[in-house]
This record gives C-alpha cells, sequence and structure tokens, in this order.
C-alpha cells in the first residue's frame, strides 16, 4: 500500500521507510516562522534556559499583526522582538518597513516556502504554504519556543484525506466561494487533525494565488494541513526566490485516504459564510440585500494583486455607496507596489476605497478598521467568529473579493454576478 503527501513527508524527514496514521515522528523543521507573538515566545524560550536559538537561518520573524504600532503596547511588543532577533543573529527578519507585509504572504514571496518542506508558524493559517508543496501547520507558542530551543518537533501523523476538484469557475464565483462551500459542506471540524490534498484538474488550473485560498483555510475546517502537488507553476514561481534546496514529494496513486470528495466547479454559486462561524456557509441570494457597514478586502486569504484585480473591474468609473466605508489592505508591499503601477490603487481610490499599509490590521481586530456595536462588516478575511474584528456585538460575512467589492458598491450584501 502507497502513502499519503503526509506520511512520505514525515517519514522521509524522521529517516524511516514508511509510517502510518497514528505513528509519532520527531522531525527536524526545514523553517520556523513567527510574527508579533516572537515576543511572548521569546520570554518562554528564555525561561528553559537556552542561551542560543538551535539555528539562527532557519527562523523566519515577520511584524505584520499590528503595523505600524497602533498602541504603546504594540511598539513595547516590537521593541522586544528586535532586541531579541538582535541577541540571536537571526537572520529573515521583516520589520516595519517596505519590504515586509502579511507573513504568509511575504513567506511565500521571499521562497521560504518550498516543496517538500516541513513548516511551523505560530499560527494557525501557516498550512497555506502547503500551496507549494510543504507540509505546514501552526503550533502553539510554547511548541514555537520548544522548537527553537531544540530544533525538534514530534508529530502525530494525520489521517489524510482527498478533495478532488474538477471542472472551470463560472463567472463570478472564485477560489473563496469553493473553500467556503468546503467547509460549509464538511463543518469546522470535518477534516479534524487530517491531512487535506486538494487534486484534480481544476486546481492544476488554478493559480499559485488561488492555490494559498485554498489551503489557507483548511484550518477552517480542522485540517492539520492542507496541500496541492506542485508542478510546472510551482517552479516557475520558485525558480528565482528559492532560499534553499527542496524536493518534489508527491502522493503514491494508491494510498489510502479516511475520506474522497468531489467537486465540479460548474455547479457552484457565490457564497458566504454568516456569522459568528466559518462553517455557517449559504449562498449569496439567500442574504442579498442585508446592509453592510463596512467592507473589507486583504488578509493572508485574499490580499493579493488578482484580488484587487477583481475588486477594480467592479469598482472602475464608480462610486461605493454612502454610508459604506471600504478598507483595502494589500498583502504586502511587493503586490501594494504592483498595484499602484498597475493604476488599481488609484481605481479603488477614486471609487471611494481607503487604502490601508499591508498587515493584518483589522482581520483580528487590531486596528485599520475595527468595527462598532452593531454594525455590519463583508470580509474577505478567514474568520468571523464574534469580537472577531474588535467589538463582540459586530456582525462578520466573509466572502470573495468580487462579492466584497459588489457590496461597496451597492451598500448591501450583492451577488457579483449583478455587477460583473
Amino acid at each position: 500500500m502507497g502513502m499519503t503527501f503526509a506520511e512520505k513527508v514525515l517519514a522521509k524527514k524522521a529517516g524511516l521507510s514508511s509510517v502510518k496514521p497514528g505513528d509519532i515522528v520527531t522531525v527536524e523543521p526545514d523553517r520556523a516562522m513567527s510574527h508579533d507573538n516572537a515576543a511572548p515566545i521569546s520570554k518562554i524560550f528564555k525561561s528553559i534556559g537556552v542561551e542560543k536559538v538551535w539555528n539562527p537561518e532557519k527562523i523566519v520573524i515577520i511584524l505584520d499583526h499590528a503595523v505600524p504600532a497602533p498602541t504603546d503596547k504594540h511598539a513595547k511588543n516590537h521593541k522586544d522582538i528586535r532586541k531579541f532577533v538582535a541577541e540571536q543573529g537571526i537572520k529573515y527578519f521583516y520589520d516595519v518597513n517596505s519590504d515586509g507585509g502579511v507573513c504568509h504572504q511575504l513567506f511565500c514571496e521571499e521562497g521560504f516556502a518550498l516543496p517538500g518542506h516541513v513548516i511551523v508558524g505560530s499560527d494557525s493559517h501557516t498550512c497555506t504554504y502547503g500551496a507549494f508543496g510543504a507540509f505546514s501547520t501552526g503550533i502553539g507558542r510554547s511548541e514555537m519556543a520548544a522548537v527553537w530551543a531544540t530544533g525538534q518537533i514530534w508529530f502525530r501523523v494525520p489521517e489524510s484525506m482527498k478533495i478532488g476538484i474538477e471542472g472551470s469557475f463560472p463567472r463570478g464565483v472564485y477560489a473563496k466561494d469553493l473553500i467556503l462551500k468546503i467547509i460549509g459542506d464538511i463543518g469546522a471540524d470535518g477534516a479534524d487533525y487530517k491531512s487535506v490534498e486538494f487534486t484534480g484538474s481544476a486546481v492544476k488550473e488554478m493559480s499559485i494565488s488561488e492555490r494559498m485560498t485554498l489551503c489557507n483555510m483548511v484550518i477552517e475546517m480542522g485540517g492539520k494541513n492542507g496541500v496541492v502537488e506542485p508542478d510546472e507553476k510551482t517552479l516557475a514561481y520558485l525558480e528565482k526566490i528559492a532560499k534553499g534546496d527542496f524536493e518534489v514529494i508527491k502522493a503514491d496513486p494508491d494510498a489510502r485516504y479516511e475520506r474522497v470528495l468531489k467537486y465540479e466547479l460548474s455547479e457552484l454559486e457565490p457564497v458566504v459564510a454568516k456569522p459568528h462561524t466559518v462553517d455557517n456557509v449559504s449562498p449569496v441570494k439567500e442574504v442579498e440585500g442585508l446592509k453592510i457597514d463596512q467592507a473589507f478586502l486583504g488578509t493572508c486569504t485574499n490580499g493579493r494583486i488578482d484580488d484587487l484585480r477583481v475588486a477594480a473591474e467592479i469598482l472602475k468609473g464608480k462610486r461605493i455607496a454612502k454610508g459604506v466605508r471600504f478598507i483595502v489592505i494589500p498583502a504586502s508591499w511587493r503586490v501594494y507596489k504592483e498595484a499602484m503601477k498597475e493604476g488599481v490603487l488609484e481605481t479603488l481610490i477614486e471609487a471611494g476605497a481607503v487604502i490601508g499599509p499591508p498587515g493584518c490590521g483589522p482581520c483580528m481586530g487590531n486596528h485599520l478598521g475595527i468595527l462598532a456595536p452593531g454594525e455590519v462588516c463583508i470580509s474577505t478575511a478567514n474568520r468571523n467568529f464574534k469580537g472577531r474584528m474588535g467589538n463582540p456585538e459586530s456582525e462578520i460575512y466573509l466572502a470573495s473579493p468580487a462579492t466584497v467589492a459588489a457590496s461597496a458598491l451597492r451598500g448591501v450584501i450583492t451577488d457579483p454576478r449583478e455587477v460583473l
């Protein structure tokens, strides 16, 4: 019997010929990523009693959750991180400057997300890097401190599930609609601690950005990791930026999966995730007409250049509805500059959007778009939990960039097919 992707990667990293679901393996991660929470992690690290991190070139720290610092507390946090980075000689540190961005976007742009690598991050959406064929997963702060100290982490080998995707997206339907549909179908715990492999002809046709959107939200159905098999698109993307060697690892044709799902893209329509859970999914048409106060386009899920282009196409030559705040935050400064050169930002500004500096900002309620009690926001983010954007009495609907832009235009939740 062959092995799944997760089984093959973890066996190789553990120096074993084979493993099976449920086995415990110990591996050395190829990379360990942290963001603003590197400050509390550094305090745990120091309490262990180890003077130096195991490998300063394998640790990546990216400030993004509250940049520039909105409060003195955040500023102190950043200061502590800078001091730790200097003390430890950590090579890959991305401070608050125009080389930065949202950690998951920047990690990929900088060539750290590589096929066959095992990557851990102190953020649950570290699973994004599976879009490049990596086994990547989020871990806790104490776990990360232990990784910094020892260079080791143990995993229980996960069961695997395969999601086969065929066909082509209808107009107005995007990767975000697909992943929300899947999460709605199987539930927030439907892939609990599973390795989720996205396969099929439709996945091969998807852009790197679309694959990142799929893998990014695997954690919202409980997954341990998500992965897309690397192909010529992956290798072309990494050709000039890969930081390190890598090996493409693919699941065996006769691998055994706990569950296999199939989706036909032509059957999909625009959807939203309604408050206050990501699996509370319904077609846009069922909530169409609901008044919104804010629309938010950005985050590690949908803040890339193609997402901004979709919004600009809808809003070009038009103005957003009165009484609506449309906040746009590119996922990185690289995306920001590209959108600026293409005129995408100008189009969005002329439509009434407010452009924020790359970072996480309002996604988890830090700044740059906090909601007031009773307000409704439609967002391209990955979570809509109660209080996620700052106030527990506000409501968040998750949707694609097209649905968010169309809703900003009309002032109510709108099916993007009506305005494309």
